[in-house]
């Protein structure tokens, strides 16, 4: 299954299979914490997906990245 991405460069919303996905938690300075997605595209760019809480935990299947 693939999750969409958006990217930023070429302005349009691209799919990235699940296999180069990571989940990420990000702390801010207030101390919140959000969630999110990382992947890379073809070209080795960074991509960044924030998501609920929710969601980050129903993709258990995904590795955490350090």
């Amino acid at each position: 299954m693939a999750i969409e991405f958006y990217d930023v460069k070429i302005r349009q919303k691209v799919k990235v299979d699940e296999k180069g996905v990571k989940r990420v938690t990000f702390k801010t300075k207030g101390g919140q914490i959000r969630y999110g997605l990382q992947a890379k595209t073809s070209d080795g760019r960074n991509l960044t997906k924030f998501v609920s809480k929710a969601d980050w935990d129903k993709l258990t299947h995904l590795p955490i990245a350090k």
